[in-house]
């Protein structure tokens, strides 16, 4: 069989790992990358050293398109300008896998939206959380109906104080840029809902607060590198001591003005750092959910509460303590009032296991009895409730999805 041909658009830390390196290294037999776009030309050379790849770099991506003409384009881009590369990608011929989030905005789902449809093509969002081997047991235990008809969800989740910094440091701590991390990080959650409840959200009541980020700082600097603070400062990040990060993103700077490393008490800083949310469901599934990006844990608790029974989860993926190479779910039944411990083993790669499991479906066209390959709908859906969240944050007001959706979005199916 021919190989997909395939060109990746945006080098940072995600494209050039998990969809250049190891996208070759564990599916080569399956792909061929066949050129690499980015606009900042010494990162793409960096990145594709790395990967190990002799492929072209362009930095013209309607050029790119022409002369490659690729199978799919993999696109690792910034997210507000997602939907330009997804559609012009859609428009020369070729399939999308695209990053979460898909977009940013309704008008951007909207394009993406009319764009596949017209041209034929389709738009894969990497949902890599439904794949998690973990998600993948609770997603059967609820279609199972172990615990009846789920009227509630608990859903909150916990960045430490590494990796949710690392959100403040970067791009994503500007609305215009990311949407905020009602969006893009949320996305995944909010997916993951939608996916594990088969239904869409319909309303929205949300709160968030920068609370220790941004100006709430005691000091500031443009950046981590020669900062004057370094030795005070809790949140310092050392990026030259980093032998990925500092070729990637410390001498391209020079060429895009873009440092990983900027400080996360930047005053312009305008995402909320603190996120709750009430959402319910058209199924009448109540949820509450939460974001915390500055805690000394990272993982997440989830529970559902059905008619017949509980589902818990508490998954710690960094803690100040030894935790065993599984997950626990815990199954409660009301009638008879009784408890099951289910254990999942992690398995290898990103997201114990879930990275794989995903880029096994999509290139080696896998049965997905669970529903797990999300289309351009799923993405739309889990934007869709951020965009809400946001919204009403600011507005102080509950906000309906079907009074930002666009109009192409369709009727919910197995694979949307």
């Amino acid at each position: 069989m021919a190989k997909t041909r395939y060109v990746l658009v945006g080098v940072g830390n995600r494209g050039t790992t998990m969809w250049g390196c190891d996208l070759l290294e564990g599916w080569g037999d399956v792909l061929e990358l066949v050129a690499i776009c980015d606009l900042n030309r010494m990162r793409a050379e960096r990145a594709r050293e790395m990967i190990g790849s002799a492929a072209p770099i362009w930095s013209d991506l309607a050029a790119c398109l022409a002369e490659t003409k690729p199978d799919l384009v993999i696109v690792c881009t910034r997210d507000d300008n997602h939907d330009d590369i997804v559609v012009a990608a859609l428009e020369a011929g070729a399939d999308v896998i695209t990053e979460k989030p898909m977009t940013t905005t309704p008008d951007k789902i909207h394009r993406i939206r009319e764009a596949e449809a017209r041209t034929g093509r389709k738009v894969d969002v990497s949902f890599n959380y439904r794949f998690s081997p973990t998600n993948g047991r609770i997603k059967e235990l609820l279609d199972e109906g172990a615990i009846g008809t789920v009227t509630s969800v608990d859903f909150h989740w916990y960045l430490d104080n590494k990796h949710g910094a690392d959100y403040f440091r970067r791009w994503h701590g500007f609305r215009e840029n990311s949407g905020s991390l009602f969006v893009h990080k949320a996305t995944h959650h909010f997916d993951l809902l939608n996916w594990f409840l088969d239904a869409d959200p319909e309303t929205v009541l949300a709160f968030g607060e920068l609370r220790n980020y941004g100006a709430n700082g005691p000091f500031r600097s443009d950046r981590c590198h020669g900062c004057p603070h370094a030795s005070e400062c809790r949140y310092y990040f050392d990026m030259e001591a980093d032998p990925f990060l500092w070729p990637l993103y410390g001498d391209p700077a020079a060429e895009d003005g873009y440092f990983r490393d900027a400080c996360v008490y930047r005053e312009e800083i305008d995402i909320p750092d603190t996120m709750v949310a009430s959402i319910r469901f058209d199924n009448r599934t109540l949820v509450s959910y939460s974001l915390h990006t500055y805690m000394p844990v990272e993982g997440h608790h989830i529970a559902f509460n059905g008619t017949d029974g509980r589902i818990e989860l508490r998954q710690f993926e960094k803690q100040p303590w030894d935790s065993p190479p599984s997950d626990e779910i815990r199954l409660i039944r009301s009638f008879p009032n009784e408890a099951e411990t289910i254990e999942v083993p992690h398995e290898p790669g990103g997201h114990y296991g879930g990275d794989n499991r995903m880029r096994d479906m999509i290139f080696r066209k896998g049965n997905d009895p669970l529903r797990q390959r999300a289309g351009s709908r799923a993405g739309a859906m889990s934007v869709l409730t951020g965009v809400a969240a946001l919204r009403s944050s600011d507005e102080k007001r509950e906000v309906r999805i079907d009074e930002i959706a666009p109009d192409n979005l369709g009727p919910r199916t197995p694979l949307s």
